[in-house]
């Protein structure tokens, strides 16, 4: 099929198209990744039960032949005829080996032993081997911007309205800090997702039947695949397990989310303190030729609105009547719609951020824009430390009176006769401070390193 007949966008515009997300993803997320995996489970199994003496070790290799050979068209073709997806995939692997080793695919199993540990072990590899590599890049990325620009002043905002000053590393650096514990919670998750070889309901019954300890034979078969068994299951894993990661990456898509918009919304024409690069061919709107649009930020914004409720159907996937139902038999087929759609954003957003453009004379002016009210905070509290009793109210009035007279607050306060006794009492120090608010940004640029080496050392970048 032309990926132009594709109903889904992420098969047409944002996933298909990119190679380098398919070579980071493809073994894990696609409808033949989801065969070959279950395929797997079978042959993983199977081995087990050569090594218990139940079928011979020529068995157990013929089976593993099988599970490479057989694909997802003859897969889906005996679907179609018997509507039975793990039925059909063990009559496929069937018509692969011979009569004598017919009888061990699929032998004590149920369904969701293969379905619930193969989803383990695709989710598991997603995001070892393609999700966390590509959040680690965009990690050093972030950090190497903030290093960069540790010491480049810049207004902090809070509510949208001047607040006091900060630098634009240490705004990065929340980003660096907030995406580290995201990329640990993913990766903790993710090495914690469960398989399960226990029968129809969870209790071992077909097992227990051959094997003396058929926890042993489920802890055996989940170590041939790297997972390990749920502590107990139904006919399916315990659901905390997918739920947790899915959290672990709908929470980090939030960051990304919010680190794109603040980037967004720092390249108004009113703010203009960063800028995406633009091609030179690039095109920002159809009718407005001077136009450069954050398209990019908005991107990771709008693919965040698109997944992030989904998190709400996995809370209820959490919901299995019994021992089980079908209730989430076709919502979870969606999950790997997450795991791309997150790690497109990701791939995105390195590209962006690392050629991020900053307007350091911009976030100078922006942050002059105010004429030293900024200065109110340490004013204030440079005055109740030398005894002023109502110190803040005292600004309060000096801010609405350098508004009404249009002019700085440092000039207002310096001419104030109620203030100055407490004025004489501040250093030089102090004084410049509050005249020249630039140089109020506490530990700010401290700040910054302290956490991109914190972070560098603890993902090991």
């Amino acid at each position: 099929m032309d990926r132009f007949d594709c109903v889904s966008p992420l098969d047409f515009r944002y996933y298909i198209p990119n190679d380098r997300l398919r070579a980071l993803l493809d073994d894990y997320v696609t409808e033949a990744a989801r065969v070959r995996s279950e395929a797997r489970v079978e042959a993983a199994a199977t081995r087990v039960l050569a090594r218990m003496g139940i079928c011979s070790e020529e068995v157990a290799d013929e089976v593993e032949r099988a599970a490479e050979l057989v694909t997802p068209q003859e897969v889906a073709e005996e679907e179609a005829r018997i509507h039975h997806n793990i039925r059909a995939l063990v009559n496929s692997m069937k018509s692969h080996v011979s009569d004598a080793a017919k009888p061990y695919i699929h032998f004590t199993l149920t369904s969701f032993d293969v379905v619930d540990t193969a989803t383990a072990w695709r989710f598991k590899n997603a995001a070892l081997k393609g999700v966390l590599p590509a959040l680690e890049e965009l990690e050093r990325v972030l950090i190497d911007l903030a290093r960069r620009e540790a010491d480049t002043l810049q207004i902090g905002r809070t509510h949208g309205q001047h607040a006091v000053p900060i630098t634009f590393g240490f705004a990065i650096a929340e980003y660096v800090s907030r995406l580290g514990g995201r990329i640990e919670a993913i990766r903790q998750t993710a090495e914690n997702l469960r398989g399960k070889i226990s029968g129809a309901v969870g209790a071992y019954n077909a097992s227990s039947l051959m094997i003396e300890d058929p926890e042993k034979f489920e802890r055996e078969i989940l170590a041939e695949l790297g997972l390990e068994p749920s502590p107990i299951s139904t006919q399916v894993v315990e659901a905390e397990f997918v739920t947790d990661f899915i959290h672990a990456l709908i929470s980090c898509f939030g960051v990304l989310a919010n680190l794109a918009d603040d980037m967004r919304h720092l390249q108004r024409t009113e703010i203009n303190e960063v800028a995406e690069e633009f091609q030179a061919e690039q095109v920002g709107s159809s009718t407005m030729p001077h136009k450069r649009n954050p398209w990019n930020f908005e991107n990771v914004k709008s693919m965040w609105k698109e997944f992030m409720p989904r998190m709400i159907t996995v809370y209820q996937d959490q919901i299995s009547e019994h021992q089980r139902d079908l209730s989430n038999s076709a919502s979870q087929r969606w999950l790997p719609e997450i795991i791309v759609g997150l790690t497109a954003s990701v791939t995105r957003l390195t590209r962006i951020m690392g050629r991020l453009v900053t307007d350091t004379e911009r976030m100078r002016e922006n942050l002059a824009m105010t004429e030293g009210m900024v200065g109110a905070e340490p004013a204030y509290i440079l005055l109740a430390a030398h005894g002023h009793p109502n110190a803040h109210e005292a600004i309060r009035r000096l801010t609405l009176q350098a508004q009404e007279e249009n002019r700085p607050l440092g000039e207002v306060l310096q001419r104030s006769e109620e203030l100055a006794q407490y004025w004489e009492q501040l250093t030089p120090r102090q004084r410049e401070i509050v005249l020249d608010p630039s140089q109020y940004t506490g530990i700010a640029a401290e700040k910054t390193r302290k956490i991109c080496d914190m972070w560098e050392e603890r993902l090991g970048l």
